[in-house]
């Protein structure tokens, strides 16, 4: 699988940080600083624009650090970018903490993930099959 990336940013591309990393991080590119007050949500853009083959999707997630550290995450986590997308790829970042925080050009703001997907055939049914669980929702599993 090929990943072709266009680099209009000042940054540099996104990498894997290690062999076995499934994200890569992805940067700001700002003309200036800004400030996500909390509870606020912004579009940054990134100056990546992306050519995924057929098959395949980069999901757009939170940085863990970012999330746990100081409440900023991926408002439409993960956010998708389809494979005959070519715009800019930007990221809709929100302030959950209770505290200004500061986005400048070139800050670590969330992380790409290649994904390959399928598109399936969808079939109109009057009935699905019998299970165990059946329509049991949300915790119906268990607790532990």
């Amino acid at each position: 699988m090929v990943l072709k990336i266009v680099n209009k940013s000042n940054n540099k591309l996104p990498k894997y940080e290690t062999e076995l990393s499934a994200g890569m991080d992805v940067r700001a590119f700002l003309d200036s600083s800004i400030t996500l007050e909390p509870l606020d949500r912004i579009l940054v853009k990134t100056g990546l624009f992306a050519e995924l083959e057929k098959g395949f999707e980069i999901q757009i997630r939170p940085r863990s650090g970012l999330a746990l550290k100081k409440g900023i995450t991926v408002l439409n986590s993960p956010g998708t970018i389809d494979a005959d997308y070519r715009g800019e790829i930007g990221v809709i970042l929100i302030n959950l903490s209770k505290e200004k925080f500061v986005i400048s050009s070139g800050d670590r703001i969330a992380q790409l993930v290649v994904c390959k997907h399928e598109q399936p055939k969808i079939v109109l049914s009057s009935s699905l099959s019998e299970t165990q669980r059946g329509d049991k929702g949300f915790g119906s599993t268990g607790i532990n």
